[in-house]
């Protein structure tokens, strides 16, 4: 049966460490905050919960649902995840033509909506804060922390992760010890700086966007998951990728059945084409 093109889109969320599996997209979902846009179906983490939503998405609705992986850059995991859930369903006769995996919701912006919430934070440290996740994921934020050092104006700036090593409490003595007298917690997430307890002395930087900018930034990339679909492409082959390259460095011998020549990975993170930020 031929779907109506003026159908509206129905959006669903996939959560993952950045998001704690989802629960701090709530006010995306409720609409709280956002009521200048339309509310997402649902938040999910990656896997069944995810697959078990879109399923109740399309049967809601007869337009396109697309499925946006709420990364900030840091769980190529998630979009990997979000794609092999989606498969299975893109192949039958509900989802044919009508399912869409986005683009990451973060690409390569994280550093720049990181340097713009440490624009209006007090001179001291910055203590920029996320979910404990893998050794990879954590490692990355070492990384985007120390090119917020190179680009800003704090000259501390450390990291520590909610439930992880080193934690906040651990984040936010070594900011002291090195010389600051006010240290600002900093999400590199979508939900509270602190997790679930805030430290004394440590101060609340406040999330990194606002209900408004994230919902801004999950329709930016709906509309450019419309344009694609269209054009016949769901973006899931192109999701069941995304983890390439993101690990231990490996080696393909010559021959085998996806790399015909021999070749070595490093861990390094995938490059996205994607709009501007959303300012903070």
């Amino acid at each position: 049966m031929a779907r109506p093109r003026s159908a509206p889109p129905t959006v669903v969320l996939a959560g993952g460490h950045e998001s704690h599996g989802g629960r701090d997209l709530t006010a995306l979902v409720e609409g709280a905050g956002v009521r200048e846009r339309a509310a997402a179906f649902a938040a999910a983490p990656a896997g069944r919960p995810l697959a078990e939503a879109v399923r109740s998405a399309l049967a809601a609705g007869e337009g396109p649902v697309c499925v946006v992986p709420m990364t900030l850059g840091r769980d190529p995991g998630l979009v990997a995840d979000s794609a092999r859930a989606l498969r299975w369903l893109a192949a039958g006769p509900e989802g044919r033509g009508r399912l869409a995996l986005t683009a990451p919701f973060g690409a390569e912006h994280l550093v720049g909506w990181l340097r713009a919430a440490a624009a209006v934070a007090p001179a001291g440290a910055l203590l920029v804060t996320a979910p404990a996740a893998g050794p990879f994921d954590d490692a990355e934020l070492f990384r985007i922390a120390r090119l917020v050092r190179q680009f800003g104006r704090h000259r501390w700036v450390e990291v520590a992760f909610a439930g992880g090593d080193p934690d906040l409490v651990e984040g936010a003595e070594r900011c002291r010890l090195l010389g600051a007298g006010e240290v600002t917690a900093v999400a590199a997430s979508f939900g509270s700086p602190f997790g679930a307890t805030a430290p004394p002395r440590l101060r609340d930087g406040g999330p990194l966007l606002r209900p408004a900018a994230v919902a801004a930034v999950v329709a930016a990339r709906t509309a450019a998951a419309l344009h694609l679909l269209g054009h016949g492409e769901d973006g899931i082959a192109a999701g069941l990728d995304a983890e390439h390259g993101h690990g231990y460095a490996h080696t393909h011998e010559p021959g085998g059945p996806r790399h015909p020549h021999p070749h070595a990975h490093a861990h390094s993170r995938s490059h996205h084409h994607a709009p501007a930020p959303v300012p903070h």
